[in-house]
């Protein structure tokens, strides 16, 4: 897991292309995610020097590879046996690797992210955790707000060792 601080020129950088994209179809959070959601794609970027393409089935390609960042906003550093989602509407995205982030939003104020992972689309859906809609998650309470694909953070590949290098 590699945390990093969010300066205020990316929240810029993120809050003109939220406001340029609107509110996407199947929103879980009805576009609030838009920023966090961006934050998420910059930082990643940046980090393995990927380029940004913001398509609909990935957001970076790099070296041929074509990666999706998931990002959810939390209020505190989350830990290895947090979970990562992705939600089953998006399975048919084509790329190749998904890439998840945790980016701390309280008091209004962003703060810190996390790169937590990455793993390979197709071994995702087979070991991952399928959650209905309006069922409640029972390693952490949550109700689930969308069919989705839970994975630990823990079960996921450090993004150090095998894309960074």
């Amino acid at each position: 897991m590699i945390e990093t601080y969010i300066t205020p020129e990316l929240i810029q950088q993120a809050k003109e292309k939220s406001e340029e994209m609107g509110r996407l179809n199947n929103s879980i959070t009805s576009g609030e995610g838009n920023i966090a959601g961006f934050l998420g794609e910059f930082l990643v970027a940046d980090l393995i020097q990927a380029e940004v393409t913001n398509t609909y089935n990935y957001d970076l390609t790099k070296n041929g590879y074509t990666f999706d960042v998931k990002t959810k906003r939390c209020t505190s550093k989350p830990y290895d046996h947090y979970e990562c989602s992705i939600a089953e509407y998006n399975t048919k995205q084509q790329c190749d690797f998904y890439i998840f982030v945790r980016i701390e939003y309280t008091n209004e104020q962003w703060k810190r992210a996390w790169v937590l992972g990455f793993y390979p689309k197709p071994q995702y859906f087979k070991n991952a955790r399928y959650l209905k809609k309006g069922a409640i998650d029972g390693s952490n309470k949550f109700t689930v707000k969308a069919n989705c694909y839970n994975m630990y953070i823990s079960d996921l590949y450090s993004l150090e060792q095998y894309v960074v290098t």
